[in-house]
């Protein structure tokens, strides 16, 4: 067929290369086609990165110090997200009653006061690395001896370094003592009520007891004895360090206060307080001291008819921490009263 009768929409027949008669093909483009792209891939430290945070929002802790030095190339590991140290409670334990007994039970000691009327006991709280201890006044009043007794079950001889009966705060120091672990102390103004609180001590001799609750009320007006008669420091001694005379809310409690006394301002708490426990800590879920333990209730040395009754009624009271700050100057410059 002659190109000047091809059928309307065929193409023309173009000459071989090389080979005469031999079919005829078209001309090669100009270039190669490229090859096909192959699909982006995701870049792998995004994809590191996306894994890390859903497996932080699952468990929480220490992954989200891992999110933070790899989207910072790991130069911020002493930041906010490094290790936590002292007796903070670790951010996975955090909120948790077993996270703050571990945290802090280590920095809370056992006080055994010996005096001319028996052997008492208390607690205390850690505050330096060389053994400097706050506790109440009346857990070491009137005491010859002082033998405290760590969380390890080593025991120590402590020295009176100042007191501070208006307050009922002490503050003692163990004998050859070095790299003790410290308590944190908080900031008591910050306490609200109904806040979630752990209290550490040695109540009737048990050693690092913990029991929990919440802040009940604040700023409770809270009378204590300063100097005890012979017979309030016999019973104090009998019952074991505990059960200080105090007043509240028009009563009294745990005896009489007698003539020689003081109020101060308390932290109320329902987290179970016994004999032994003064002194010891009230602590937040963040492991921070917001108060020293000082007077609690128990039936059983109301002296009246529910004496039969034993163990706290969620009747129990703290000293702020913040005054415990505000005062430690003086405690140390020895400065008693």
């Amino acid at each position: 067929m002659t190109e000047s009768h091809r059928p309307s929409g065929e193409y023309p027949t173009y000459a071989s290369y090389g080979t005469p008669g031999a079919a005829a093909y078209p001309p090669p483009p100009p270039y190669e086609p490229a090859p096909p792209r192959p699909a982006r891939r995701a870049r792998r430290p995004v994809a590191l990165l996306a894994a890390v945070a859903i497996a932080a929002s699952v468990v929480g802790g220490g992954t989200a110090t891992l999110i933070g030095e790899l989207a910072d190339g790991g130069t911020n590991g002493s930041g906010s997200g490094g290790v936590v140290q002292g007796t903070t409670v670790s951010r996975s334990d955090a909120g948790t009653v077993s996270g703050v007994a571990s945290a802090v039970a280590p920095t809370i000691v056992e006080i055994g006061a010996t005096s001319t009327a028996g052997r008492s006991t208390g607690s205390g709280v850690v505050i330096t690395p060389d053994g400097e201890i706050i506790t109440n006044n009346h857990v070491i009043s009137g005491a010859s001896e002082i033998e405290v007794t760590l969380s390890t079950g080593r025991k120590y001889t402590a020295d009176v370094v100042g007191t501070d009966a208006a307050k009922d705060l002490a503050l003692i120091r163990l004998q050859g003592a070095s790299g003790l672990k410290t308590a944190s102390l908080g900031d008591s103004s910050e306490v609200k009520v109904g806040d979630q609180v752990v209290a550490i001590g040695s109540p009737e001799g048990l050693t690092g007891t913990v029991t929990s609750g919440i802040v009940s009320a604040l700023d409770r007006d809270v009378t204590v004895t300063k100097t005890p008669d012979q017979g309030q420091t016999q019973g104090r001694q009998q019952q074991g360090g505990g059960d200080w005379p105090f007043e509240f809310g028009g009563q009294r409690f745990n005896g009489e206060t007698g003539t020689s006394k003081t109020t101060y301002k308390a932290i109320q708490t329902d987290a179970s307080l016994n004999p032994g426990n003064s002194g010891g800590a009230l602590i937040n879920m963040k492991g921070e001291i917001i108060g020293i333990n000082s007077a609690m209730y128990s039936p059983s040395s109301a002296g009246s008819s529910a004496s039969s009754a034993a163990g706290s009624v969620g009747l129990g009271f703290a000293i702020p921490v913040d005054t415990v700050k505000a005062g430690l100057d003086t405690l140390r410059a020895g400065d008693a009263s």
